[in-house]
């Protein structure tokens, strides 16, 4: 069993495979992009699957593929068929934009992925041109339809955001009438990439739980999961469910059984530090499995408390800033 300090169990990796993204969601980056890792920046397969490798062994059963936009990746389902094959990983699972994802969706399945998270902040076509300045709203529903003929759980990630598409919140709660889905509606994060000033969250969860309350009176609570980030829902005839992830309330923290390694290698234990360690350089050192395992172990008896403390202890840098594409948020 793997520890923390606080006496938390590690099982979960969000692994981010590129910082890239086929969309320019604003909220995340800035319209032209960002200034794109090189190819010997980013950790090769190879290095992945080693530290994937050495955390299962560790007492990590659950992976999760991020981006970025993992799909912009070349040759993603060769690592997705790798990792797969993990002797002691119970659960293979990946977050995507849709726009690329739709033709993999059978080979998904037939390696054992079982549930998606897809991001998707709006219904209205019009909105997700504004808002991730692309035209690639159809590509997404497609998505969105493969999953669901080929069983795939789909767990809808949308981001809530004042003056953008909080007119989309009970649209996206009625799609759960029809279709078995899981929409989720996130907070608004201090991660846009581009250093503005973020004072908090304009809808947080009461205030979103609230909203669809007003329409939907006999919304009923069901049970979390063990280790959920979200309060779960579920209006009484409809097919899905519903949840409000506190992301920057930060509700969470007490049970938070996960951590994230970025495109280049950096272990982050928390979604709002700054990083602890670079497993990327450990191994391009020729340092030997257990040297870098016990690194591990180090760096996880080290996690700050919450979010909170965390992320005053990154503000210690001013000059840090980082986009939701890079560390797989």
């Amino acid at each position: 069993m793997l520890l923390d300090n606080h006496g938390r169990r590690i099982t979960y990796l969000r692994l981010a495979v590129t910082d890239k993204c086929n969309l320019r969601c604003f909220y995340c980056m800035p319209e032209e992009g960002l200034n794109w890792l090189s190819r010997n920046e980013l950790m090769t397969y190879e290095e992945m699957l080693r530290v994937c490798e050495l955390l299962v062994k560790m007492g990590i059963d659950k992976i999760r593929i991020t981006g970025g936009e993992p799909f912009v990746r070349k040759d993603i389902m060769q690592l997705l068929t790798a990792l797969s094959k993990l002797d002691g990983l119970k659960e293979l699972s990946l977050t995507t934009n849709g726009v690329l994802t739709a033709p993999h969706v059978a080979e998904l399945k037939a390696i054992g992925v079982r549930s998606v998270n897809l991001s998707l902040d709006t219904l209205d076509a019009g909105r997700f041109f504004a808002i991730t300045r692309r035209d690639e709203f159809a590509n997404v529903m497609d998505t969105m339809h493969e999953l669901l003929k080929h069983d795939i759980e789909v767990k809808i990630n949308t981001v809530v955001m004042a003056g953008k598409n909080t007119q989309d919140i009970i649209p996206l709660v009625e799609l759960t009438k029809e279709l078995p889905v899981s929409v989720r509606f996130i907070e608004e994060m201090p991660f846009n990439g581009d250093g503005h000033s973020y004072s908090g969250a304009l809808w947080d969860y009461v205030r979103i739980f609230d909203e669809i309350r007003n329409v939907y009176p006999d919304i009923q609570k069901i049970p979390d999961p063990l280790y959920s980030t979200a309060y779960n829902y579920q209006i009484p005839g409809h097919s899905g469910s519903i949840g409000i992830i506190a992301a920057y309330s930060r509700t969470f923290c007490g049970t938070c059984n996960r951590i994230r390694i970025t495109p280049q290698g950096t272990l982050k234990n928390c979604l709002y530090d700054d990083g602890v360690l670079n497993i990327k350089d450990l191994m391009r050192d020729g340092k030997s499995n257990t040297s870098i395992v016990d690194s591990l172990r180090v760096a996880f008896n080290s996690r700050e408390k919450d979010g909170w403390a965390a992320e005053r202890k990154r503000k210690e840098n001013p000059n840090f800033h980082e986009s939701m594409a890079t560390i797989g948020g």
